[in-house]
């Protein structure tokens, strides 16, 4: 695997690192041992990509960066780094300059949106009664409560935060779709991956939380993505 990248992984809203245990499961027994999660503050898109582009830079050799969710959007702020050589979506945010993941919602509203809720620190909560339904219905709900209770809000204001200059642009991409998501408007998901000039885009019948409920084929694209790299 010498000559692979590094795959630094990095996920999204209401949840933290620890949503990627499956995929770096399936990613280890393909072999690959240079694997790392970024754990992000959620508190605005520059400090989750600075926090992003730290660990990249401290990665010896070209990296591969796979986002999910909001996730994407910070990998599309922190992919210009001269090491980072491509980039995965997962049921993620890709936008274009000027885009925020707040104004792509906005086009397609996902279905659940009302499920929302703002506290009084300014953080937004996924409301964990809906949890397993809004995010991962493809999981068990014994999954969903635990994801539910250990959710990492965002800053809300976070949601409202633009990209400058898109990795992918300069950068090659992949992108999968997961054709029941009800976090992000499957619409919107086809919109971004169309324009991205993707090496290739998978769609997945799964839920926002493909990388829990389809880990075997969202390892595989990562895989994919990281060989095409490497030869």
């Amino acid at each position: 695997m010498s000559n692979k990248p590094t795959i630094v992984l990095v996920h999204g809203f209401w949840g933290g690192a620890a949503h990627w245990a499956k995929v770096i499961l399936e990613l280890s027994r393909k072999g690959y041992t240079a694997i790392h999660a970024v754990e992000m503050p959620l508190t605005s898109l520059a400090d989750d990509a600075e926090r992003t582009r730290k660990m990249v830079a401290q990665q010896k050799g070209p990296v591969l960066l796979v986002g999910h969710s909001y996730g994407g959007a910070v990998i599309t702020e922190a992919g210009d780094l001269p090491n980072v050589v491509g980039l995965v979506y997962i049921a993620a945010f890709a936008p274009d300059a000027g885009e925020s993941p707040g104004g792509i919602t906005q086009q397609h509203l996902p279905e659940a949106a009302p499920n929302l809720q703002p506290d009084s620190d300014g953080y937004l909560w996924l409301k964990a009664d809906k949890f397993h339904e809004s995010f991962c219905q493809d999981l068990t709900p014994d999954e969903g409560l635990v994801m539910a209770v250990t959710q990492k809000a965002p800053l809300a204001s976070t949601f409202g935060n633009t990209i400058t200059a898109p990795a992918w642009k300069k950068k090659p991409s992949w992108y999968q779709i997961s054709s029941q998501d009800r976090m992000i408007a499957p619409e919107n998901e086809q919109k971004m991956s169309s324009r991205l000039n993707a090496k290739k885009v998978i769609t997945l019948d799964a839920s926002h939380a493909s990388l829990a409920s389809r880990p075997v084929e969202v390892a595989a694209l990562i895989d994919e993505a990281a060989t095409a790299l490497s030869s």
